[in-house]
C-alpha cells in the first residue's frame, strides 16, 4: 500500500515543481503527530494538520494534494488512537474538517489545472499565429546572411507593434522591411499584420522601391480608415514608422527609403556609420493623407564584410533603473566581427541586462552581412 501511494505521488509531479517543497507539509504532519502525542492531555495540535493540504495546493497537482490530505487525516486518526480519544467528538470533528478542507483543496487544484490547460492551448494558438504573421527571416538570401530578433515588452506576449520581413525579387535583389506601428495591443497587432501582408504581396512584384512605398502607404491608409468617419480620422490616425531596403546581389550598395524610422547602422570593422538619408519621409499611413506620392531613394555603400543593423526605437529608447538610454551605438562595434545571429544574441542578452529584464516597449532588430559571391 505504501509503495502504491509513493508511485502515485511520484507520477503526479508536474514540470517545474520542486520536490524539495514536499518536505514542508510532510514535516508539518510528522511534527504535529509527535508533539501532540507527547504533549499534556489538555494541549491539542491536531487542527494544525489542516495546513498540510492547504500548503500543498500551492505547488502540486490534484493527486498529490489529495494524497497529502489523506496523510493528514491518517495522522489525525493516529493521534486519536495513541491518545485513546478517537471516539470523542473533538477528534471526529477535526477529522471531518480535514476531509472537507482536503476536498476543497483538491477541487481548487482541478479547476486550476483545467485553467492552465486552457491557457496552454491559447498560448499554442498564439505561437502558431506569430509564426504565420512574423515569419522567421531566411538565413541566406543571395550573398546576404540575415538574422532577426524580436523582444516583446510583455513577457506573455509573442507579438506587438514591431515587425520585419524579407522578400526576394526577380531582379536578383533582396528587399527588407522593418517597422514600428503606432500604439499597442490588438490594434497594433492588426496593423502589423496589414503592413506585413501588403509587403509580402507586393515586394517581389514592384519594379521600384518608391512604388513599393506608395503601395504600402495606400494599402495601410485605406484599410485603417475605410470604416471610420471623417471626425475619427482627424483625431485617431494610425501609422507606422518604417524603412524599406533593396540590396542587389551584384552591386555593393544598399538602397533605402526611410519613413520616419531610426536610421540603420553600418558596421565596417570597428567603425560605425548611421545611414541617415538626406530627407526622411512621413511614416507609412500618413503619406496619402498629405498628398505624398513620390519617395526619394538613398543609396549607400554596402561591401563584402560589412554588417548592417536595422532596429526599432524599443532598442535605443530602453532605459535602465537610473533612466539612462541603452548605449546601442557604443555597444554595437564590439560585435562587429560576429555573424548576424551571434550579434543579435549578444544584443538580446545585453539589452535585457541593461533594463534588468523589463522593457517598456517592444524591441526588434535585423542584422545583415554581405558575403562574397
Amino acid at each position: 500500500m505504501a509503495l502504491r501511494a509513493w508511485r502515485v505521488f511520484w507520477h503526479s509531479w508536474q514540470p517545474g515543481h520542486a520536490p524539495a517543497l514536499m518536505v514542508i507539509p510532510l514535516g508539518l504532519i510528522g511534527a504535529v503527530c509527535v508533539v501532540d502525542v507527547l504533549a499534556p492531555p489538555h494541549i491539542h495540535l491536531g487542527p494544525l494538520l489542516v495546513a498540510a493540504p492547504a500548503i500543498t495546493v500551492a505547488f502540486a497537482g490534484a493527486r498529490v494534494t489529495a494524497l497529502m490530505g489523506a496523510l493528514a487525516v491518517a495522522a489525525q486518526m493516529l493521534i486519536g488512537v495513541l491518545r485513546e480519544s478517537l471516539s470523542t467528538g473533538n477528534i471526529q470533528a477535526q477529522i471531518a474538517a480535514l476531509v472537507v478542507v482536503s476536498a476543497v483543496c483538491v477541487g481548487i487544484c482541478v479547476l486550476r489545472d483545467r485553467r492552465e490547460r486552457q491557457l496552454h492551448r491559447v498560448r499554442s494558438v498564439a505561437e502558431a499565429a506569430q509564426s504565420v504573421l512574423l515569419q522567421p527571416l531566411p538565413d541566406r538570401a543571395g550573398p546576404l546572411r540575415i538574422a532577426g530578433l524580436y523582444i516583446p515588452a510583455e513577457e506573455e506576449a509573442d507579438l506587438g507593434g514591431d515587425l520585419y520581413a524579407a522578400a526576394r525579387t526577380d531582379h536578383d535583389s533582396t528587399r527588407l522591411l522593418i517597422g514600428d506601428v503606432r500604439g499597442n495591443g490588438l490594434a497594433s497587432i492588426n496593423n502589423s499584420a496589414l503592413l506585413l501582408g501588403a509587403f509580402r504581396a507586393a515586394a517581389h512584384r514592384q519594379a521600384t522601391l518608391p512604388r513599393l512605398a506608395v503601395h504600402l502607404d495606400a494599402a495601410f491608409r485605406w484599410d485603417t480608415s475605410q470604416w471610420r468617419s471623417p471626425s475619427e480620422q482627424d483625431t485617431d490616425e494610425d501609422f507606422a514608422t518604417a524603412i524599406l531596403l533593396d540590396i542587389p546581389d551584384h552591386d555593393p550598395v544598399v538602397h533605402l527609403i526611410n519613413c520616419g524610422h531610426p536610421p540603420p547602422l553600418l558596421l565596417r570593422g570597428t567603425r560605425i556609420t548611421p545611414l541617415t538619408p538626406r530627407a526622411s519621409h512621413l511614416p507609412i499611413g500618413l503619406g496619402c493623407a498629405f498628398g505624398i506620392t513620390a519617395y526619394d531613394v538613398q543609396t549607400f555603400p554596402f561591401e563584402v564584410g560589412d554588417l548592417l543593423i536595422l532596429y526599432t526605437d524599443g532598442v535605443i529608447e530602453a532605459r535602465d533603473t537610473d533612466g539612462h538610454f541603452y548605449p546601442f551605438t557604443e555597444r554595437a562595434p564590439v560585435w562587429a566581427k560576429d555573424d548576424p545571429g551571434e550579434l543579435l544574441r549578444a544584443l538580446h542578452d545585453d539589452l535585457l541586462a541593461h533594463v534588468h529584464g523589463h522593457l517598456d516597449d517592444d524591441a526588434a532588430a535585423v542584422a545583415i552581412s554581405r558575403l562574397a559571391l
